[in-house]
Parts: structure tokens; C-alpha cells; sequence
């Protein structure tokens, strides 16, 4: 029997601390993805799911597409609290936890032959997080708008015959950018499945009746770039108005649509005080590989200390 009880050394409590701190911030990342439930329809009329444990836009499609027994490929996109194809709606890096789920599965294919006689086609690009790139808006009196069948949340699967999944949205919108005036080319379409589900609401939709506004401290659950899921309040009115505005500048200078992204760049502004700063701090991250010029960073840090500052309006939608 000892006489005395050993006592653990200064570097044994710093490992034991770092190992119970590390299964505690392992527990803390799985915690959303073990706990959250959240209801889920076929946007084009299905029973309701229950669907959980994911953490990234994949995992969730997968689970959506086991709960229906149909491949997760078929997923073109999902929108929150609506069944319409409403791109406001639009499921991107967070959800609410009260949020519904409808899931929009692929349609029939189109083919559409079109001539650019423009340098713009008039399209805003983005994509579902899991491989398809598709139209979230069609600028008024474009190419495009001028073309019925073409619609937004239509994906756009192949340029002629040079196919576009796994392409991110910004990569479909240069390709576009680059074809010549003057040549005729062929789009690939899939739309979202149709069917008679116009006139009925989620399930859940009398708990959105008063639902607040920006800044009312409800929760989301946000999918963060390393792959894992962080818990978070909604954006409050002045990160909101920032969002919009880098939003349109990600339109005007790339032709996409990305509130994560949009996200990215705001979240790499915190703390800096100056435009050069800022710079840094994108190119020292990943949204370095986006090669921003300075003019659209300026424009973007411009967009940034606006809704700091209070000088940005809010956008009739």
C-alpha cells in the first residue's frame, strides 16, 4: 500500500485539461448535430419528415433523400418555410431552428438553343452546396428574360456538351461571361418538379404568423466552411443591409448569389478599421482564391462601413 497518493505533474493536468477540453469541443460541434429536428417536405406535395443528424448541405440532402427513399442527386435545391421556388427563401449556409425544410427535386430536362447578341446574358448564378449551379435571378429586358422557357431555379446542367456539375456557381458564371457576341450555344436545363401544391401551407407555418424580425435574437444553425455546425443568432438589421449590399456586388462584378460567401467576406472585416486591412485579411483566407480586384474590394469594404454606419436603406423586396 503506498503512503502517499501520487499527485499528477503540471504537464499530466495540461494533458488531461487538453484532452477533457478537446472532448468537450467535440461534444459542443456534435451537439446541434445530434440534437436538432427539423420538419421537411417535398416541395411538390409529400407526407412530413423529421429529418437530423447533419452537419453540412450533403449530409442534409442525404438524409432528406433516405427519409423519401429517392437518390439525394434528384435534389436541385431546398427552401425554407415555402414550397414556391422563391429564391429569397433559399436554403444557404444557416437555418433557423424552427425553420421547414422543402426540398425541390429535378424536373424534366429542356434544351434551349441561344444566340448572344449581348455581353451579358442577364443571369445571377448560384448553387445548392452540393454540385449544381442554377439561375436565381433574371434581370429584366435581358437575353434571357426574353426567353419563356428559361426560369428561375432552373439548374443549369450542361453548356453545349461540357458538363457543369461540381462546378461552383462563379465558375458557370465566367463560363458564360467568356463566350464570344455573336455565338449561338446550347444550355441543358433541369427545373424543379412541379404538381398541384399550390394552396397549402408547412404544417408549422402558424408559428411564422408572428414571427419577429432581424435582431429578435432567434437562432440558427449555420454550416461553416471546416465542415462542422455552429449554433448562432440571426443577423441582426445592420449585418443584414451589409449582406444585400456585398450581395449585389457579388452579382454586379461575378454574376452570383452567395449569402455564405456574403458572410465570409463580412465576418473578415471585423476589427479592421481601414480598406488595406481588410484586403489582408481576405487574401490570408480562403476567399483568396477568389483573385478580388481592388476595386471591388474597396467596393466591398465601402459596402461594409455603410451598414456600420447606418447609411444603407433596405430594399424594397
Amino acid at each position: 500500500m503506498p503512503l502517499f497518493k501520487r499527485t499528477q505533474s503540471k504537464r499530466e493536468e495540461s494533458a488531461n485539461s487538453t484532452t477533457n477540453g478537446t472532448k468537450k469541443e467535440a461534444e459542443e460541434r456534435m451537439e446541434p448535430k445530434a440534437r436538432l429536428v427539423f420538419h421537411c417536405q417535398q416541395a411538390h406535395g409529400s407526407p412530413t419528415g423529421l429529418i437530423s443528424g447533419f452537419s453540412n448541405i450533403k449530409e442534409l440532402y442525404q438524409k432528406i433523400s433516405e427519409c423519401y427513399d429517392f437518390p439525394a442527386s434528384e435534389i436541385l435545391f431546398c427552401t425554407l418555410n415555402t414550397h414556391k421556388v422563391d429564391m429569397t427563401k433559399l436554403l444557404g449556409g444557416q437555418i433557423g431552428l424552427e425553420d421547414f425544410i422543402f426540398a425541390h427535386r429535378k424536373g424534366r430536362p429542356k434544351e434551349i438553343e441561344i444566340t448572344k447578341t449581348e455581353e451579358s446574358l442577364g443571369l445571377t448564378i448560384t448553387d445548392n452546396g452540393a454540385g449544381y449551379s442554377f439561375i436565381k435571378r433574371i434581370k429584366e429586358g435581358s437575353i434571357v428574360d426574353k426567353i419563356d422557357y428559361i426560369q428561375i431555379g432552373d439548374h443549369i446542367e450542361k453548356i453545349d456538351d461540357e458538363c457543369l456539375v461540381g462546378r461552383r456557381h462563379f465558375e458557370v458564371a465566367k463560363m458564360l461571361k467568356d463566350i464570344p457576341v455573336g455565338t449561338t450555344f446550347t444550355l441543358r436545363l433541369i427545373g424543379p418538379m412541379k404538381a398541384g401544391f399550390a394552396n397549402v401551407d408547412a404544417r408549422s407555418s402558424h408559428r411564422n404568423k408572428n414571427k419577429k424580425g432581424y435582431g429578435s435574437g432567434k437562432e440558427t444553425l449555420r454550416f461553416k466552411a471546416n465542415g462542422q455546425t455552429q449554433i448562432v443568432e440571426e443577423p441582426n438589421m445592420e449585418m443584414q443591409l451589409g449582406l444585400e449590399s456585398i450581395n449585389r456586388l457579388l452579382d454586379n462584378y461575378l454574376g452570383i448569389n452567395d449569402n455564405e460567401l456574403a458572410t465570409q467576406i463580412w465576418e473578415a472585416a471585423e476589427g479592421k478599421v481601414n480598406s488595406m486591412d481588410f484586403a489582408e485579411a481576405i487574401d490570408n483566407s480562403d476567399l483568396g482564391t477568389f483573385a478580388f480586384s481592388d476595386d471591388m474590394i474597396i467596393e466591398m469594404w465601402g459596402a461594409v462601413t455603410d451598414a456600420r454606419a447606418g447609411r444603407t436603406k433596405q430594399r424594397p423586396t
